[in-house]
């Protein structure tokens, strides 16, 4: 078999091990280098990052440098518009072929489209994989052949798919290895790199990465959870299911003050690990435990593998979602849009406890616990009335795993304008905080300066002025708001 002078695009599979195409990128190649691009559209911290994103990704890139190193040759980290240096680098080191993993996002297929036809157009073949999700969207389809709306009947589909496909012993999917030698650039070749208008330094510290991590909160700490870099992930999927954490999943999952959950979800969106191996390891663990409890905790975990993929594949039939609501009736909602309720809440300082803990949470450590994901969502939209956009950008801008699917999807199903069919659903914060926080030991971590409010005045908010210390009344009464919020969404159409 020809083989043939090669680059692989890496983009949200920032891994060597388990990554579809850079196996194949490997396998089929005689020289290979590996590419980064920092794309301006993907990295404004206005829109679509965040500074614990671009903190986790600058430090996985550094491990992915070092392990291309490891194999012989370089990863290239640029920065600039994609459509323009793919191009321009296949042609400047005459690489015959361009190998990327698929991306799901609307602008992220257009820019692919463009990049392939300015390659197509000048005899360059492009191969593409489908990576970041374990059941390809083409087979994931209705009776009828049309997308699924719901969540239930997709997950049955799901499960359907991968237990009828070709899997190795006790449900484990195949794992590729790629190549422990990679033969890449020679210096020469490195040098017209080097001296060319590419927007590239080649050193190990490169200024695109560089200018991620300068004067970032998050370098050199422990604030957030989710651990940058390929072996940290496979670090905590081993402790997550080594640990026993995910034998009880089912029900400590939901309790935020509790390390209960994989913190995988930064790994997953920028695919330092693979979701395969993340199955995997589900399944190992399910082979090895030891009651129906720990089985029924294992599936539910599985079952959020599932969500990620539902709403990627909701992005993926339904790309319209990216601009607004899924049903269309929400069009019409008359949003009250306060601009001040809206600041006090993402400084966690509405005075409900259980609300302001999780915006601290975030506004700290870049991360939030899914349940309180809900919980300040559901307040924003139905309390305060406000545009569920403007939540879903600010979580984009605050996020360590901001993912336009997962977290589009988050905000409508809260929101109840996304494929959902339980339009009314409101979250009562008093009764969140007493049920998934009943000792309120995950609020006094947060909010310090109500340490010393007994429980049951701390969940249900009723704070005396004298013992407050500076903490707010709260901005609302849940009991009127969400009353108004019913009476405004019996008036659309």
């Amino acid at each position: 078999m020809t083989k043939f002078r090669s680059i692989f695009w890496h983009r949200r599979d920032l891994r060597i091990e388990d990554n579809i195409g850079l196996f194949e990128a490997a396998k089929n190649s005689k020289t290979l280098i590996g590419v980064y691009i920092l794309d301006p559209y993907l990295f404004d911290l206005n829109k679509t990052t965040s500074e614990a994103k671009n903190w986790f990704l600058g430090e996985s890139l550094l491990e992915l440098q070092r392990n291309w190193e490891k194999r012989g040759s370089r990863l290239l980290i640029f920065n600039g518009d994609p459509t323009k240096l793919i191009p321009k680098l296949a042609d400047l080191i005459k690489a015959e072929c361009i190998y990327w993993n698929k991306n799901i996002e609307p602008y992220e297929i257009n820019r692919d489209k463009q990049i392939t036809a300015k390659l197509t157009k000048v005899k360059r073949k492009v191969h593409t994989f489908l990576d970041q999700l374990i059941v390809n969207p083409i087979n994931i389809k209705t009776n009828n052949q049309e997308p699924y709306k719901v969540y239930g009947p997709f997950y049955r589909k799901w499960i359907d798919i991968i237990s009828q496909t070709n899997i190795t012993n006790k449900n484990l999917i195949d794992i590729s290895r790629t190549s422990e030698k990679i033969r890449g650039l020679d210096d020469k070749e490195l040098s017209l790199i080097k001296n060319s208008d590419l927007n590239y330094c080649i050193t190990k510290e490169s200024k695109p990465i560089y200018d991620l991590l300068s004067l970032n909160r998050f370098k050199d700490t422990n604030l957030c959870p989710c651990k940058p870099g390929e072996s940290e992930s496979i670090k905590q999927l081993n402790f997550f299911i080594n640990s026993g954490i995910i034998n009880s999943y089912n029900e400590a999952r939901d309790i935020p003050s509790l390390e209960s959950t994989s913190n995988l979800s930064a790994a997953l969106s920028l695919g330092t690990i693979s979701c395969r191996a993340v199955w995997n390891g589900a399944q190992q663990s399910k082979n090895l435990a030891t009651n129906q409890y720990q089985i029924n905790s294992i599936d539910t975990w599985i079952k959020e593998l599932a969500w990620r993929e539902f709403y990627q594949n909701a992005l993926i039939n339904f790309p319209e979602l990216e601009k607004g609501p899924y049903r269309e009736k929400w069009l019409n909602f008359p949003w009250q849009n306060n601009s001040d309720w809206f600041e006090t809440w993402g400084n966690g300082l509405t005075g409900i406890p259980i609300i302001d803990a999780a915006m601290r949470q975030l506004k700290h450590s870049g991360w939030m616990h899914n349940r309180c994901r809900m919980i300040v969502a559901s307040f924003l939209v139905k309390d305060l009335l406000i545009d569920w956009r403007w939540g879903e950008l600010f979580f984009m801008k605050s996020l360590v795993d901001g993912d336009l699917a997962s977290n589009n999807g988050g905000w409508q199903w809260s929101a109840s304008s996304g494929m959902d069919p339980k339009p009314m659903r409101i979250f009562n914060p008093f009764r969140q905080a007493s049920k998934f926080d009943e000792n309120g030991n995950y609020i006094r971590k947060w909010i310090p300066e109500l340490s010393h409010i007994s429980t049951p005045n701390l969940l249900s908010g009723e704070i005396i002025s004298a013992e407050r210390n500076g903490y707010p009344k709260p901005i609302i009464n849940h009991k009127n708001q969400t009353s108004i919020f019913k009476e405004l969404y019996s008036s659309i159409k």
